[in-house]
């Protein structure tokens, strides 16, 4: 070969003798194959991948370790957490459908069922999940599925999966379930009479605040479905931040531990600060912890945003998760999308703040809140 042929063509087609330890990343647009009649094996299915877009073994690692997890058939990955929301809502909901969707839903949630969802012709009603009566009111001839969060976002409801189970099947509806907040490792969706379980796993899973993801996990049946929303929406993950998540995903459990933890005793810590009117915390999402969310409302006339210039190595972002403890303010990042009305109703207000417990040591996550909250009572009293 000439030298800008040669360039391009290295190495030439082999296959790799060398088995690595850990999945190698297949950062590639398309998979080779040695001539039409092998390529055509792919379609019969008898070969895996054709085209990332349709299907990559990074993608697949990070849709199957979290399916395996969740107790699942099978499970789909997806670029972000509401790319892989709006593929299990869509392996079973059409044009024409109606869905009924808890009305304390993370911001963006509520936007896409309220807003989005319509272009496709899907109708949303938003009820209160602890009220059955008002769920089966809301159910209609054409609904099809109920949507709700294990652990709402951010005032940390804990779901009552089992009953809406109830409610879905006899109703001849799916339930979906939204396990951000409580990842496998506390609760399990599926196990409790839920059809698609979703993450975002940007959040917990990647663990590391360096990757967005998302996960749907269900029968086969379903996640055939998602999986091909996925691709035809070209919502796919790419290979690196697929192999990201698998590593992330691989120390849920030591992370969730200590994460629970720590936000255990920060929450018990923060009830007796003159300047937290009410601290949210789950007190029995699981037996292996509540979560590392703390939710607290600031008493009247501390200033949320000087509270916040107190924090110093406490990181202000707007999502949450992470090794960091870090705060954010619901009203104006992940609750802005809901109407005023909506916000008010449901407790969301311009003092919820939203700690996210991260893996440092628990003394000194304490210790800078309690000083932050002094200081900001100290300057209502003053």
């Amino acid at each position: 070969m000439h030298f800008h042929t040669q360039n391009v063509h290295f190495p030439n087609k082999e296959k790799a003798q060398e088995v690595s330890k850990t999945k190698p990343i297949y950062q590639t647009s398309a998979f080779t194959f040695q001539d039409f009649e092998e390529m055509e094996q792919y379609f019969s299915g008898d070969k895996s991948y054709l085209y990332t877009r349709m299907g990559n073994p990074n993608s697949d690692d990070l849709a199957k370790g979290t399916a395996d997890l969740e107790g699942a058939e099978m499970g789909a990955s997806a670029a972000s957490g509401l790319a892989a929301i709006l593929a299990g809502v869509l392996a079973v909901a059409k044009t024409g459908d109606h869905i009924v969707a808890t009305q304390d839903l993370y911001g963006g949630t509520y936007s896409l069922f309220a807003n989005d969802l319509q272009d496709f012709g899907i109708d949303v009603s938003f009820v209160d999940m602890e009220s059955r009566e008002e769920i089966e009111s809301a159910v209609q001839e054409n609904t099809v599925l109920l949507y709700s969060e294990s652990i709402t976002n951010p005032l940390l409801r804990v779901e009552d999966i089992e009953g809406l189970s109830q409610i879905a099947a006899g109703r001849g509806l799916r339930l979906m379930i939204d396990n951000t907040f409580a990842t496998p490792y506390l609760i399990r969706p599926h196990e409790s009479g839920a059809d698609i379980v979703a993450h975002s796993a940007t959040k917990y899973i990647g663990g590391h605040s360096d990757v967005t993801a998302g996960v749907v996990t269900g029968n086969k049946e379903l996640m055939q479905k998602a999986r091909g929303k996925i691709a035809m929406l070209g919502s796919n993950i790419g290979p690196f931040d697929a192999w990201l998540g698998v590593r992330g995903l691989k120390t849920l459990a030591v992370r969730m531990e200590k994460q629970c933890r720590n936000a255990a005793s920060l929450a018990e810590a923060l009830q007796s600060e003159k300047a937290v009117k009410k601290v949210y915390y789950p007190t029995a999402a699981s037996p292996e912890g509540n979560g590392a969310i703390v939710s607290i409302e600031l008493a009247d006339g501390v200033d949320a945003t000087a509270f916040s210039k107190e924090l110093d190595w406490v990181k202000v972002v707007p999502t949450l998760a992470g090794l960091e403890t870090s705060i954010t303010y619901p009203i104006a990042t992940s609750h802005r999308p809901l109407p005023d009305e909506l916000r008010e109703k449901l407790g969301v207000t311009a003092q919820t703040i939203r700690i996210s417990v991260g893996i440092e040591d628990e003394r000194d996550i304490i210790d800078i809140f309690q000083k932050a909250l002094q200081q900001s009572a100290a300057r209502v009293n003053s």
